[in-house]
């Protein structure tokens, strides 16, 4: 919903022959923008008077996470050097998930984009990215406040598995026409049915 206010800063709507909105950016600058979309997410919410409810998705759908990317720029740029980065200028404000829901959007949201990025080829490929996300929010704190349990988790992690199937299942590679093919196909209509 936030996304709505700057479109272009994320990936999945740039066109591809476009330049990245983030070229040029410094990487806080860059991290900036796309954590916006949280808070102007807040506000478009406020505006159109939705439930109370959907300002806790919107909130807690990134928690506290760091926007990796634009940080390890940062580090990078500071010659690998972490401690010369402010971490926190790269951090949603949070809060973390309170509620199995939010829980499951912030996975939602980490295994799509890793999966888009990634492509798994395999179930074991969908497996690994299924529960690096899962196990890094956990690692990061982001479900201290979640009321999910570990067979919560391991169902969570075996139903993405099984959406990720029905998305990034291999597909037959169709054997490729001759062109002479296609311009010998007679151009008479057809007949009508009686």
């Amino acid at each position: 919903m936030g996304k709505a206010a700057n479109p272009l800063f994320f990936v999945e709507n740039q066109p591809p022959s476009q330049i990245d909105s983030h070229d040029g950016l410094p990487p806080e600058e860059s991290a900036a923008a796309i954590i916006r979309h949280v808070t102007d997410g807040l506000v478009l919410a406020r505006k159109y008077r939705l439930p109370r409810r959907l300002y806790d998705f919107i909130s807690e759908h990134h928690g506290t996470l760091t926007t990796r990317y634009q940080y390890n720029r940062a580090v990078q740029a500071a010659g690998g050097d972490a401690s010369q980065v402010d971490e926190s200028r790269f951090r949603y404000p949070g809060p973390t998930p309170r509620s199995k829901e939010t829980a499951l959007l912030m996975f939602a949201d980490g295994v799509e984009a890793r999966a888009r990025a990634e492509r798994p080829k395999n179930d074991e490929e969908m497996r690994v990215i299924v529960r690096s996300v899962i196990e890094s929010r956990q690692k990061d704190g982001q479900l201290n406040d979640a009321p999910l349990t570990q067979r919560d988790l391991s169902e969570i992690a075996e139903s993405f598995v099984a959406t990720l199937q029905v998305t990034y299942h291999p597909r037959l590679e169709y054997p490729k026409e001759p062109s002479a093919a296609v311009a010998d196909v007679p151009t008479q209509p057809m007949e009508k049915p009686k």
